[in-house]
């Protein structure tokens, strides 16, 4: 917070001070100095010293949020010397009642529990006392016991409003603390999804090595009588081996921790699209495929995060939506592949998840340097769109903010 914005909450919270105290204090020196003369009313009492009273009473309330025990006991100690100093029987001043019930009020809301309930009692004691004399006269103005009951009401609206702030900043330190628990469980998310992905993409290079190594043991076999299909043997374990370079790079843009997990089984791809989608139809889901353009052969990588983000945008419909129309479509744009995913469905409850799903959308495609939307239809349900570029620059690294350079 810089100067400007602290000055202004400053100005914010003492201006209403500053109108209290000149409000007390200027309507009690017009009842000293003005009103007597012209309307034979007023402040009973000397002018001069009620004045220095009445100016003291108004710099004593500027300071009740930062004192308030010291303002209410100062405040009630110059009531009881103000009537002292005028007629006993006259009508007690209204500023100096107006000044208490503020004192009692900042007690109750501005104090700590223990000093506000000792600062009230005590305060409230001297007001009772001061004024049993003039209850046991009779109580020539009626307004004794009304005055306690005003007094004690400030106490209690006082320390509501202590209360209702204590709570409300109880409230928000607990947002504050869910917040930060949703954004430790989000990069949790994220790093288990990385090292899922770097896992299946270990498992791609290890599928292309092993053909490589198939391909080198032909190779040499065919070297003295079959130096043609020695050739292509050897083009084949190059292009092999530059398509497994290209995979470990990203793999290693996404590696973490991983753990002595065991290595799994070469993973699926889009040609598995179609098993994949019984098995959702199987579920209660309508599933529509499209495949538009020249299917072509896709890089292992690409293959698998396709087939992975249509996974699990299908098993998001199924948790989310129920059972519902889905239109999924794999479009072949020559150097893309766009995958879009269509739900008729209200798509209300993917608010109330996770998000870990679209986490791992997000990271899949980030591999690759794609682009993925997703988000409400305003006809109802929910979309995925997807774009994978088939040409990704392999030295491609992931950032620490999931960014990638």
């Amino acid at each position: 917070m810089n100067m400007v914005e602290r000055t202004i909450d400053w100005l914010l919270v003492w201006w209403r001070e500053l109108l209290l105290a000149v409000a007390v204090t200027g309507s009690a020196l017009y009842d000293i100095w003005v009103a007597p003369p012209l309307f034979e009313s007023g402040i009973a009492g000397p002018q001069a010293p009620n004045t220095i009273l009445f100016v003291l009473v108004g710099s004593v309330l500027f300071l009740r949020r930062r004192v308030p025990v010291a303002t209410l006991l100062t405040v009630v100690a110059l009531m009881e010397l103000q009537r002292l100093l005028s007629d006993p029987s006259a009508q007690p001043p209204f500023q100096t009642f107006i000044a208490v019930l503020a004192a009692f009020y900042s007690v109750g809301a501005y104090a700590a529990p223990r000093p506000a309930a000792i600062g009230g009692a005590v305060a409230g004691a001297v007001i009772i006392v001061a004024d049993l004399p003039y209850l046991l006269a009779g109580d020539p103005h009626q307004d004794t016991i009304p005055s306690w009951l005003f007094m004690g009401t400030a106490w209690l609206a006082g320390w509501a409003f202590h209360r209702r702030r204590i709570e409300a900043a109880h409230l928000k330190e607990r947002a504050a603390q869910l917040e930060r628990e949703r954004e430790e469980r989000a990069r949790a998310a994220v790093v288990a999804e990385r090292a899922r992905i770097a896992r299946e993409l270990h498992d791609v290079v290890a599928h292309t090595v092993s053909v490589m190594v198939i391909q080198a043991q032909a190779a040499q076999r065919l070297l003295d009588g079959n130096k043609h299909g020695a050739r292509q043997a050897l083009d084949s374990i190059e292009s092999s081996g530059r398509q497994a370079l290209v995979e470990l790079r990203r793999m290693l843009g996404v590696l973490r921790h991983t753990g002595n997990d065991p290595a799994f089984a070469p993973q699926p791809g889009l040609r598995q699209l179609d098993a994949l989608i019984e098995q959702f139809r199987a579920a209660g889901i309508s599933v529509e495929l499209r495949v538009e353009g020249d299917v072509g052969a896709l890089p292992p990588g690409v293959d698998l995060s396709a087939y992975r983000i249509v996974q699990e945008a299908l098993t998001n419909v199924l948790k989310h939506a129920g059972p519902v129309r889905v239109r999924v479509a794999v479009r072949y744009l020559g150097d893309d592949i766009e995958l879009e995913i269509i739900d008729d469905g209200v798509g209300t409850g993917r608010t109330n998840g996770s998000g870990h799903g679209l986490i791992g959308m997000r990271e899949r495609v980030a591999v690759y340097g794609g682009v993925l939307e997703s988000g409400r239809r305003a006809e109802g349900g929910y979309f995925v769109r997807a774009r994978l570029p088939l040409d990704f620059h392999a030295g491609t690294s992931v950032g620490e903010n999931g960014t990638w350079a």
